[in-house]
């Protein structure tokens, strides 16, 4: 499908028809989850919310404004991806072929998704580890308690950093591009709404063994600074574990707050709801 997008036009013409898609695809995902938990919120959703209180209006607002950004910037890769494959300059294809059959695309696809993890890891870590790195990401850590919406509320530059192996990947090997294109949009997207959601699940403990979980998330955006490389690892853990940046400190996860009487509805019914409809009027958004 991106094949075909990137022979109707230019280098501008593809750039904004991977963003129209790339749009609608971060916005209905973070938006049906923060209707989900967010709206009217419940005594019994609000028991698995890791952070006890809710991010306001404001804050919702700069996560959407600084989505879009790192969206735009993102989408650069792919964008550049699919130009130097139609000169000849990428390994980049579409469609499964018999040179490339289905066997070589779910290889492909199990492959792109344990090395993209590690690099997203790594990349991460070095925000947290070097100066120069930590300048660029430390915005995104504004965002402490976050919403659905904060999975890509990055700058320009660090963006443009997560995504590039969609650039880099087809420039060492032959891979498809629709399938890396919507591994990152979708399956890494999707999996980034739920560490940015704010709730736990029970059927995803945080104290998984494979697995990070939003509470780690939760912790890395609340408590990871420079030199403390909290969880940068995005789904598996073993990065984290290979490299010592656990959080080993007392778990406040949400099942240890209930535990220890810290989610009763006493405390529940003084917790600020904040009234979020004011994000569908557009006075709110002329003064951002």
């Amino acid at each position: 499908m991106l094949c075909e997008i990137s022979l109707w036009g230019n280098f501008f013409t593809t750039w904004m028809a991977l963003s129209v898609l790339g749009f609608i695809s971060v916005m209905t995902m973070s938006t049906l989850t923060f209707l989900k938990y967010y709206r009217n919120p419940t005594y019994e959703q609000w028991c698995y919310k890791s952070n006890p209180k809710y991010p306001s209006p404001k804050m919702v607002r700069n996560e959407i404004i600084t989505m879009m950004k790192g969206m735009l910037s993102a989408l650069l890769c792919p964008t550049l991806s699919l130009y130097l494959s139609e000169r000849g300059y990428s390994k980049a294809y579409c469609g499964v072929t018999d040179e490339y059959p289905l066997s070589y695309l779910i290889i492909s696809f199990f492959v792109s998704w344990i090395v993209s993890d590690f690099f997203e890891f790594y990349y991460h870590r070095l925000g947290h580890t070097i100066r120069v790195f930590w300048e660029q990401h430390k915005s995104h850590h504004v965002f402490f308690n976050p919403s659905p919406f904060a999975v890509i509320a990055d700058e320009y530059v660090d963006q443009v950093f997560r995504a590039a192996p969609i650039l880099i990947y087809p420039l060492l090997v032959p891979i498809n591009i629709d399938m890396l294109f919507f591994q990152f949009a979708l399956f890494f997207y999707c999996y980034g709404v739920y560490l940015h959601s704010g709730y736990e699940w029970d059927i995803l403990d945080a104290h998984h063994p494979i697995f990070n979980t939003s509470f780690q998330h939760y912790v890395h955006h609340a408590k990871s600074i420079m030199n403390k490389p909290y969880h940068t690892g995005f789904m598996f853990k073993i990065w984290d574990r290979m490299f010592g940046s656990m959080y080993e400190d007392e778990c406040i996860c949400a099942r240890h707050e209930r535990e220890r009487g810290n989610r009763t509805r006493e405390i529940w019914e003084k917790i600020d709801i904040p009234d979020y409809s004011v994000l569908l009027a557009p006075s709110f958004w002329l003064k951002a």
